[in-house]
């Protein structure tokens, strides 16, 4: 039966992410960089609006709820063949820790965006606040760490295309209309979601800490 799983705000910053990562590659490919920073400062919001949503928000995004042990993690792989029932509220144990890596390399990508400088026209709003040296890593970083993020985004697509082909579990759809249909005894253990307003509050106060931020420079 049907079960609301997802809140908009998860399924918001999931979707933007996913469009902005991109764009914000195009837009440093081409040049455009007045899009490359308004695109990394928005990255930048949604990031830290998730993380604190994961301590205050709704049942399914809190890390509390869906970090497991790693070797949980490892043994839900293992059974990645076994086709069966979708029975999980919100993250399983091996997408839980998924979850954690993009936060960290989005945390990382935009963190040094921020001190980067390309020594022509454009630099990040901190990079006249720290050293040379210090400005040339986090460039060196920054540039790295995209293509990690890329790699796991891949790996992120592969993993939910072997649900859905070897365990029959459709993941992509719950994560567009916030419903996943679970079996009739899930339906008692619905998550709480957590309040829209709240989750409006938090997003603006991330928006304004990132505009105070993007002023520095």
């Amino acid at each position: 039966m049907p079960v609301r799983v997802w809140d908009g705000w998860i399924r918001l910053v999931h979707w933007a992410i996913a469009v902005l990562v991109p764009f914000s590659w195009w837009t440093a490919w081409s040049y455009r960089m007045d899009w490359h920073l308004l695109s990394g400062f928005t990255i930048l919001t949604l990031v830290i609006f998730r993380v604190v949503w994961g301590f205050v928000g709704s049942d399914t995004a809190r890390f509390t709820r869906f970090l497991r042990s790693p070797l949980e993690a490892l043994g839900h792989l293992r059974h990645m063949t076994r086709r069966e029932a979708d029975t999980e509220l919100g993250h399983n144990a091996a997408g839980g820790w998924m979850v954690l890596v993009l936060l960290g390399l989005l945390i990382v990508q935009t963190v040094t965006g921020l001190m980067s400088d390309d020594q022509v026209t454009t630099h990040g709003p901190l990079a006249p606040h720290v050293s040379g040296d210090a400005s040339d890593l986090a460039d060196s970083i920054h540039r790295t760490v995209f293509w990690v993020i890329a790699g796991a985004a891949a790996l992120h697509v592969l993993v939910v295309v072997l649900y859905a082909v070897l365990k029959g579990q459709d993941l992509v759809r719950p994560m567009v209309t916030g419903v996943k249909r679970l079996p009739a005894g899930f339906a008692a253990r619905a998550p709480r979601l957590g309040h829209p307003a709240l989750g409006a509050a938090l997003l603006a106060c991330a928006a304004l800490l990132v505009w105070w931020v993007s002023r520095l420079g």
